[in-house]
């Protein structure tokens, strides 16, 4: 039997290479955990410690009422909640049907949807968006941005719902027709079921998404404070000093805001990286 060598040149320099992008990741958010515990003059100083001088609880409990966290929290879920539910409704039938159906310009529209993932369109749809909300009479409620999130899904969710399929049988399908199963109960009697691990893992991508948008919730909500999301809500502290900029409220509101999302990845951790590796394969 052969053994294997734990401390072979490649493995040395896998695992260095792996610690070194670890801390490059976290770095980030340890001074931003860390810093949310400083007072504000640590920042105003200029001072790169990463360990505060000087702990102050404060921030926490301050951050909370000012940021109206209760009410921005609500509002967070209200937006990211009907987002991933209708989100991964609409891709998964799209994927069952890429991957399981052949009719008339079904490669020119997945060629289409690849296109798509290539292009960086960032702000530059921002206006547009807005313009089109607002000739509906959207532009200035929750439900407008839910809409834009769901029409606006990602189109490597469809390709890695594909992938995920492509391992299930045809058999099962074929053996469902038989017995007078329809193609939309086979979807939703033997797919989603199948599909779990891998809606788990885009129910995720697509919640931290939602959650942790900035520039659209802050456009729609604008006019409307009342109606922010947590991100928003959370950038608006470093702004409610008079003079310097408020970080360690910011960093503290932040720090807070990052629960939720620990929360659903501990939900669904066993579901994700078996379907992020099982969906990676695309036609």
């Amino acid at each position: 039997m052969r053994r294997i060598r734990y401390f072979s040149p490649p493995i040395i320099l896998t695992y260095l290479g792996l610690l070194f992008i670890t801390v490059i990741t976290g770095f980030p958010i340890v001074y931003s955990v860390f810093g949310s515990f400083k007072p504000n003059r640590e920042f105003v100083l200029g001072g790169a410690r990463i360990l505060p001088v000087e702990w102050r609880l404060a921030n926490y409990v301050e951050a909370w009422e000012l940021a109206n966290f209760a009410q921005y929290t609500w509002n967070s879920l209200y937006v990211a909640i009907p987002t991933v539910i209708f989100s991964l409704f609409f891709v998964s039938m799209a994927g069952y049907v890429f991957s399981r159906f052949q009719f008339p310009g079904r490669k020119i529209m997945l060629v289409t949807l690849l296109a798509t993932m290539f292009l960086a369109t960032g702000t530059v749809t921002l206006y547009p968006i807005f313009r089109v909300a607002r000739f509906l009479g959207i532009h200035q409620s929750l439900w407008g941005i839910i809409v834009v999130y769901i029409f606006s899904t990602n189109a490597a969710f469809i390709y890695l719902i594909m992938g995920y399929l492509s391992g299930i049988s045809m058999e099962m399908d074929q053996a469902a027709t038989i017995d007078g199963c329809s193609k939309f109960g086979i979807y939703w009697r033997i797919i989603l079921p199948l599909a779990k691990p891998i809606l788990a893992t885009l129910g995720l991508l697509a919640f931290r998404a939602a959650w942790n948008d900035y520039m659209l919730p802050l456009v729609f909500t604008m006019a409307r404070p009342a109606m922010r999301t947590l991100t928003v809500g959370v950038i608006a502290l470093r702004d409610t000093r008079d003079g310097a900029a408020a970080w360690n409220l910011m960093l503290a509101g932040t720090t807070i805001s990052l629960i939720p999302i620990i929360v659903i990845y501990l939900i669904t951790n066993k579901y994700f990286i078996r379907g992020i590796t099982a969906g990676s394969v695309k036609e």
